[in-house]
């Protein structure tokens, strides 16, 4: 084999590895962000049979932890403003699964291979987690007010009405259940649900 053939296999085999972590453009309307990454969808809907979890609720959840950033960390905090001192939490990827929680996952669904950075992998842990909220609480995997209530605020938290005292956590999980309503009916509209 030729050098310039075997760099260009090189070459090409680097490139490949990259991913693309930015938003989709248009993050108000569920058809673009299909129509734009379709893996998205198809990741979603293979929750969606598995799970029950519907695609919207996915999609509204995600929006509002991650804004479909792949690789969204929480903040870094500092000291005097200056100092970093690491992050707010451990929260990462499309999901903003905690490392904990991402590890009871990993244990019970299928190893270590899964990363929270990839789209098919979030959205089934997603479900899965959405499935034990449901369990515990007794909240539908289809309530995207009360499961992201559970997803934020983790499930004991919930049982404990611990969210009850944050006025801005109810605004923001009335905001996550109105886009999923928005986003289940723009997906019938464009024949994706």
């Amino acid at each position: 084999m030729s050098r310039i053939l075997l760099a260009f296999l090189m070459l090409a085999a680097l490139v490949s590895c990259g991913r693309n972590y930015s938003a989709p453009q248009d993050l108000d309307n569920a058809c673009s962000i299909v129509s734009e990454r379709p893996k998205y969808l198809r990741a979603m809907q293979a929750t969606e049979r598995k799970w029950g979890v519907p695609v919207p609720v996915q999609m509204a959840i995600i929006y509002q932890e991650s804004k479909f950033i792949g690789n969204n960390r929480t903040p870094m905090k500092y000291v005097l403003g200056v100092i970093p001192m690491g992050r707010q939490s451990s929260a990462y990827g499309y999901a903003q699964a905690l490392d904990g929680t991402w590890s009871e996952y990993q244990d019970q669904e299928g190893g270590r291979g899964k990363k929270r950075d990839k789209i098919q992998h979030a959205t089934d842990f997603m479900g899965w987690y959405m499935t034990q909220t449901t369990k515990e609480t007794g909240v539908p995997v289809t309530d995207a007010k009360n499961q992201y209530l559970a997803y934020h605020e983790g499930r004991a938290g919930y049982n404990r009405g611990s969210h009850n005292s944050k006025a801005w956590l109810l605004t923001v999980s009335d905001q996550v259940a109105a886009r999923a309503v928005t986003y289940d009916m723009q997906l019938r509209s464009c024949g994706k649900r």
